[in-house]
């Protein structure tokens, strides 16, 4: 049997050792933790699931939607408008089933074979792997600790900036948990005006942030309505996960375009999610700013208890995840990982996963209450990972 040579672009799953060994130990009466994968264990918040419920009652949600509702738009814009003090058109806007899926179809539009995009290193995989399978050529810039994980263009070499497509920005950052300043977003966005590129920021993370950090939209900086666009998604806001709620923004060619391509394969978000969307959209945020001073106290627990036995303090200034250097000298993130389940039953990502420079640290989900993180920590001590 023949299969498409797309698929050698792609890696093998670095999780299929970790998720099998994990489920031996778990048949012999093992307790693991797993805090690998950023699914919130939150639950989605009242409203969103009647109105869900209410949809899923009517018939006439059962049919092909198509196309996104125009109430389902309208509370997008006034969305930005309340929640960034952006305004944005209806044209400019479309839902995608997840950013991830997003990603790639954004890809599929805008870039031709060969064509050079640059992500971050680390990244989520998605970023690479949207390229990869438009065709485009993967140039990384890195994320360093020297730079606080956050991008440095300075660095970019400039026959690399002169020929890229577009480059992607994920701020809040994952794995990595850094956070940009506006002075940061305005730097981007003079870039990408000087080398025509169109800048991509990811923004699943923007009701995530810790201490004196600041979360934006890219629309909020001058320029960036000409030069970037935007995928917002309320999975992590509002714990909505495995609804696939996301949204791309940004100018109204572009977008029609991604519209044109999804329209080939899709027949669009299923209408009873439109509507749990649109409650998620014009429904009460107080319950988001009481979720992110749990995920602070969660990160509180995981990171000062790991200092305390000796790690180096993680970053972890935004998302639900925690970006820390392997303990001791070590470098190897994907043996590590291994030897933390045997030995402490404590699953994390290997860094390694994220990119080259994600080698030597590894990615934690606060997917635990604090006192649960806690145990985390008391475990790794015991088992002399420090």
């Amino acid at each position: 049997m023949h299969f498409s040579a797309r698929l050698d672009r792609f890696e093998d799953e670095v999780f299929a050792t970790l998720n099998e060994k994990r489920r031996a130990l778990e048949t012999q009466g093992r307790d693991i933790i797993d805090l690998s994968v950023g699914t919130p264990d939150f639950a989605p918040f009242p409203h969103i699931v009647e109105a869900a419920k209410r949809a899923v009652e009517d018939p006439a949600c059962w049919k092909y939607a198509l196309h996104d509702t125009p109430e389902l738009l309208e509370a997008l814009v006034s969305y930005y408008d309340r929640r960034f003090n952006v305004q944005i058109s209806t044209d400019m806007a479309m839902s995608v089933s997840g950013t991830q899926e997003g990603m790639g179809a954004f890809a599929l539009s805008a870039v031709d074979e060969g064509d050079t995009v640059l992500v971050p290193d680390p990244c989520y995989p998605v970023f690479r792997n949207a390229a990869l399978l438009a065709g485009a050529h993967v140039e990384y810039y890195p994320l360093t600790a020297e730079h606080g994980f956050l991008p440095h263009v300075a660095d970019i070499p400039e026959e690399v900036a002169e020929r890229a497509h577009y480059m992607v920005v994920s701020l809040p950052a994952n794995p990595v948990g850094s956070v940009g300043t506006p002075e940061l977003y305005r730097e981007l966005i003079d870039f990408a005006r000087a080398h025509d590129i169109l800048l991509v920021h990811d923004n699943a993370y923007a009701d995530i942030f810790y201490d004196d950090a600041q979360t934006f939209s890219i629309f909020q900086f001058e320029g960036a309505r000409e030069t970037c666009v935007e995928f917002l998604s309320l999975s992590k806001s509002f714990n909505v996960t495995g609804a696939r709620i996301s949204f791309l923004v940004g100018d109204p060619d572009l977008v029609a375009a991604v519209r044109k391509l999804r329209s080939q394969t899709d027949f669009g978000m299923f209408l009873p999610v439109q509507h749990a969307a649109i409650a998620a959209l014009t429904g009460p945020l107080d319950a988001v700013e009481r979720q992110r001073l749990q995920y602070k106290a969660r990160r509180d627990a995981l990171c000062d208890g790991l200092e305390s036995i000796g790690w180096e303090r993680p970053n972890a200034h935004g998302t639900m995840f925690v970006w820390a250097k392997l303990p001791g000298g070590r470098t190897d993130s994907m043996t590590f990982c291994q030897e933390l389940l045997m030995r402490a039953g404590v699953v994390v990502t290997p860094g390694a996963s994220f990119g080259p420079m994600g080698e030597g640290y590894v990615r934690f989900a606060l997917v635990q209450p604090p006192e649960r993180l806690r145990d985390v920590v008391a475990a790794i001590k015991h088992a002399g990972l420090c």
